[in-house]
């Protein structure tokens, strides 16, 4: 009987990462990437370079709980087993949850449906150090969620938000889909949450930096929404910081990986909640 011989699979991965050492998602020289790291993981196992093709770029020191991507190789591997051959391989702050066979027209870029990203921003006094490398620690002002949540109601839906694009963009305009926006405080952490089809250059850390002035009572709800629907991109000055940020999941049609494995596997903080045991 003549060996199996390899076939040409098309290979979904669930991916992780702490995006604190990573110059973020896309493959540069001289600096660390997330893609490099598990593309060499790849190409280690299979002998010759391999691209891998994600939903969606991260930044610079952003996180990830479940990116999506993809690969094409000829292997005898079995697609299922593809996350643990890579972990392996890989270093700490990079995980694959799950691996899957996909078919030859499916694209974890351009079959994506919606994108979904939360920011954690930490409100107590004093820091924490569990707290540091995955929230926003600001405590210069109270923040008002309700009035967070206000400004973020009106840009549900389809608009321009081009206020909240970074320079050097290659995307071709700045359109939005804007599918829901949310904003939560759960004792001393407040999450913010959007979903769209697509985000902007920088959109989710120059948003979050804007609508923490409408928090502390610096920005009027009003001036917050008529200062995107007007483009005034010159008056946003600020984005909040990177590791804050983390792309919480990415919806397909045609989901490859089953729900509890990729719906909300970045656990949010409750660290007001820990109580110390009783001594003995």
């Amino acid at each position: 009987m003549a060996p199996a011989q390899p076939s040409l699979q098309r290979i979904a991965l669930l991916i992780q990462y702490l995006g604190t050492r990573f110059y973020g998602w896309q493959r540069q020289p001289n600096h660390r990437s997330v893609q490099e790291e598990i593309e060499t993981a790849i190409a280690s196992v299979v002998g010759y370079p391999v691209v891998i093709h994600a939903a969606g770029r991260t930044d610079t020191g952003v996180h990830a709980a479940a990116q999506v991507a993809h690969f094409d190789v000829m292997t005898l591997i079995p697609a299922h087993r593809w996350a643990d051959v890579i972990n392996a391989r890989l270093p700490d702050d990079v995980l694959i949850r799950a691996s899957a066979q996909v078919p030859a027209d499916w694209h974890a870029r351009f079959s994506a449906s919606w994108r979904r990203y939360r920011y954690t921003i930490y409100t107590e006094a004093r820091p924490n150090l569990f707290a540091r490398s995955l929230s926003w620690h600001y405590y210069h002002a109270p923040l008002d969620e309700s009035k967070m949540q206000q400004a973020l109601a009106p840009m549900i839906g389809r608009h321009h938000m081009s206020a909240f694009q970074r320079a050097n963009s290659s995307r071709p305009h700045a359109w939005v889909d804007l599918q829901f926006a949310e904003c939560v405080r759960q004792d001393s952490f407040l999450y913010i949450e959007v979903q769209a089809s697509g985000f902007l250059y920088g959109m989710m850390r120059l948003l979050v930096g804007l609508l923490v002035e409408v928090g502390r009572g610096d920005r009027s709800v009003e001036s917050f929404t008529q200062l995107w629907q007007n483009e005034r991109r010159h008056e946003v000055r600020y984005a909040a910081p990177p590791q804050g940020l983390c792309l919480l999941r990415v919806g397909y049609p045609d989901m490859p990986f089953p729900p509890e494995l990729w719906f909300d596997a970045q656990p949010k903080l409750n660290l007001s909640r820990m109580t110390l045991e009783p001594s003995l």
